[in-house]
């Protein structure tokens, strides 16, 4: 299997870069939708995949699911891609700017076709909001929790829309480093969220 390991940090995944048995092309892409486009589709247009493997760490809106947490992000979406109207938001669908059913959106949102590969996973399937600027005040966090996502991140939406573009296998794991509440990283669990997504990593690429 032809697999691509993605992540907009060497950080997330240096354990998995320097583990002797990786057998997977690697891409560090930079952090947000830009650099994540912009790297993954160049990337593509050189060279296929039977699986494109979107690693990071993420915040939780859940606060049900454990920190350290390894899960599938199998939806995504955007969440603050629009425009202020005084004090509401109106995402680009909204204000009419694309059909929420324009492909590769389904209902605004951007969906893993799940296929076979896609079993040998085994992770919760939860849901990914993407972001520009990470929720840090209680404001910011009461609009975006209205989308009902389970994970936030910076890149997930990119990674999903550049796939599903292209037409290339893909899954989003995240393991979640810390809750989406006012900013305050002494609550956070960064190392241990590091460490269990490596070790999926390594584990998962063996069983391939």
């Amino acid at each position: 299997m032809k697999l691509l390991v993605i992540a907009a940090t060497r950080m997330e995944i240096l354990p998995f870069i320097e583990h002797t048995g990786t057998r997977a092309d690697i891409l560090i892409t930079g952090v947000g939708m830009l650099a994540t486009g912009y790297a993954l589709t160049k990337k593509l247009n050189n060279t296929g995949y039977d699986l494109v493997i979107q690693a990071g760490v993420g915040g939780s809106f859940d606060m049900s699911l454990p920190l350290g947490e390894v899960v599938f992000v199998t939806t995504d979406r955007y969440g603050d891609l629009g425009a202020e109207d005084h004090d509401e938001y109106l995402d680009f669908f909204e204000m009419g700017l694309i059909d929420k059913e324009a492909a590769p959106y389904a209902n605004g949102i951007l969906k893993t076709p799940l296929l076979a590969i896609h079993e040998k996973i085994e992770l919760r399937h939860v849901s990914g909001l993407t972001v520009n600027t990470v929720s840090g005040s209680e404001n910011t966090i009461r609009r975006r929790r209205q989308y009902g996502c389970a994970v936030e991140s910076m890149e997930g939406a990119a990674f999903h829309y550049v796939c599903l573009q292209e037409g290339v296998p893909f899954a989003q794991i995240r393991s979640l480093s810390n809750y989406v509440t006012p900013r305050d990283k002494s609550q956070w669990k960064m190392k241990e969220a590091i460490i269990n997504l490596n070790d999926w990593l390594i584990d998962f690429t063996a069983r391939l």
